[in-house]
């Protein structure tokens, strides 16, 4: 659902004692088929180059995605060894046996025949759908005769093989105010002057065109529901059931047109060169978005019965976030108040799990991030339910000398399944956890451990995240900053179905 390109290697029992009982020989097919877009098993040597250019080309086309490929231990182990397990010790003496040991001879034969003749070894073309011409500039002449147009934004826009830096040329020459989602945060910048940030359901119901590029009409758009039945829709996408989601029932594309969106706004720059967006629209969203951030940080300066203001702290973090930081996104609630509050800086700097929301992505992508961004500075923003599921990475993270930082929103609670919970239910059975020491836990792993409580002023709490910012650079180690929050309303009502 992340639309990421990943390659799956799995490991399996021998072909040969498939069925038989061998350890954890069981049907991983059956598991993995319905998730990835390619599945195989090698079943002989040479055919694991071969396999393999498939699996990550199919990985890599269309609407990228995770491919899986199987391999039993007889593909991987040397023929003298395999040779050697598999094949009875014993000289056969008993037809049986005589039968039993030359099926299992041409076994071996057939797993390593041809294996070490020459492969190709380059990757195989990646197929991409683009959107026509013709079709761009249908799109083009739609956007000419509105006067609120609005783009949606998702993670596609950022994919190859548009390089996002490109994108956000495209988009500022454009100059259609965009609403950023999913990986494509951070595509226009800190202080980007067309992105908006807040209340897109008012600016939705005003606009008069809406472009959905490589946006999708789930629940993070109301199923659709939230487009204003006079307005014209294009929508962009790369998968054909993405970009007919809930098309028919509670909204209606003007223009589909599977592409890839990127490419898409590349031709749309081409074909609206004297375009100029009304600046009135512009000013009118740019105002709303002050409104409600003023609004926002009004909310942070008010008093939590216990514990800080999670928004307080967040305002002060973004503040002392350089500009080359990289923004991993782990949680539930906190986070969600992280993404109204936090700035990604640039292009590809906010690292998000899609909308699957899957938890525990955090360790596994800041180490990914930190070996591909060394300069940059890593910084984690967990909820404490999250925490718990990767910070065992930071022994991974101390053992090679990785800075990394985690800030933890820590109000004992599931409180994205407890804002829920509790008003319809009346119980937070399942919801409640403790305040637990994660700063002390990561202290166990070799890194550095930092708490934020009540009682500490602003000034406080920013010399404290500013200290584990450069302690953590100067020291090679990671560090968790374990931030002991309050409840605040700021979500209210914020329920995913």
């Amino acid at each position: 659902m992340a639309e990421s390109p990943l390659l799956l290697i799995g490991g399996a029992a021998a072909g040969i004692l498939k069925g038989r009982g061998a350890l954890q020989d069981i049907d991983q097919m059956v598991l993995f088929k319905p998730l990835c877009k390619f599945c195989a098993t090698v079943t002989q040597v040479r055919d694991i180059v071969p396999t393999l250019r498939k699996a990550i080309a199919a990985a890599q086309s269309g609407t990228p995605g995770p491919v899986f490929v199987e391999f039993p231990i007889d593909t991987l182990y040397s023929y003298s060894m395999v040779h050697k397990e598999i094949l009875p010790q014993k000289k056969p003496r008993t037809l049986p046996q005589i039968l039993t040991y030359w099926y299992m001879k041409a076994y071996v034969a057939r797993v390593f025949g041809n294996a070490w003749a020459p492969k190709e070894m380059s990757p195989l073309p990646i197929v991409r759908p683009f959107c026509a011409d013709s079709d761009a500039m249908k799109a083009a002449e739609l956007i000419k005769k509105s006067k609120k147009p609005l783009f949606l934004i998702g993670s596609q826009t950022v994919l190859p093989p548009v390089k996002a830096e490109d994108t956000r040329e495209h988009l500022e020459a454009i100059g259609i105010p965009c609403y950023l989602g999913g990986m494509s945060r951070g595509l226009l910048g800190r202080n980007g002057h067309l992105h908006i940030r807040q209340r897109r359901r008012d600016a939705l119901k005003d606009s008069d065109l809406v472009v959905l590029v490589g946006s999708v009409c789930d629940f993070r758009l109301n199923y659709g529901r939230v487009f204003n039945s006079k307005s014209v829709i294009i929508a962009v996408n790369r998968n054909k059931t993405q970009l007919y989601l809930n098309a028919g029932m509670t909204w209606n594309p003007n223009l589909a047109l599977q592409g890839d969106p990127g490419h898409f706004i590349k031709q749309l720059a081409s074909y609206l060169k004297n375009y100029r967006c009304d600046r009135g629209w512009v000013d009118l969203l740019k105002s709303r978005d002050q409104e409600k951030e003023a609004d926002t940080k009004s909310k942070a300066e008010e008093i939590p019965d216990e514990h800080l203001n999670p928004l307080k702290v967040l305002h002060i973090a973004e503040e002392v976030m350089s500009p080359d930081t990289i923004l991993i996104a782990d949680g539930g609630d906190f986070v969600g108040s992280a993404a109204y509050i936090l700035r990604p800086r640039g292009p590809l700097t906010w690292l998000d799990p899609g909308p699957f929301g899957t938890l525990g992505v955090g360790g596994g992508f800041a180490l990914g991030a930190k070996l591909c961004c060394p300069d940059a500075d890593i910084w984690i923003i967990y909820g404490d339910g999250s925490c718990g599921y990767s910070i065992p990475e930071f022994d991974t993270f101390s053992r090679f000398k990785l800075p990394v930082i985690a800030l933890v929103g820590n109000d004992a609670c599931w409180t994205q399944i407890a804002r829920e919970q509790v008003p319809i239910l009346g119980s937070d059975t399942g919801c409640m956890l403790e305040y637990c020491n994660y700063h002390t836990v990561a202290e166990g792993f070799g890194g550095l451990g930092y708490e934020l409580e009540r009682g500490m002023d602003d000034e406080a709490i920013r010399k404290t995240l500013s200290e584990a910012q450069d302690v953590s650079r100067k020291s090679n180690k990671p560090v968790l900053i374990n931030c002991f929050i309050g409840k605040t309303d700021f979500r209210k009502g914020s329920i995913s179905v």
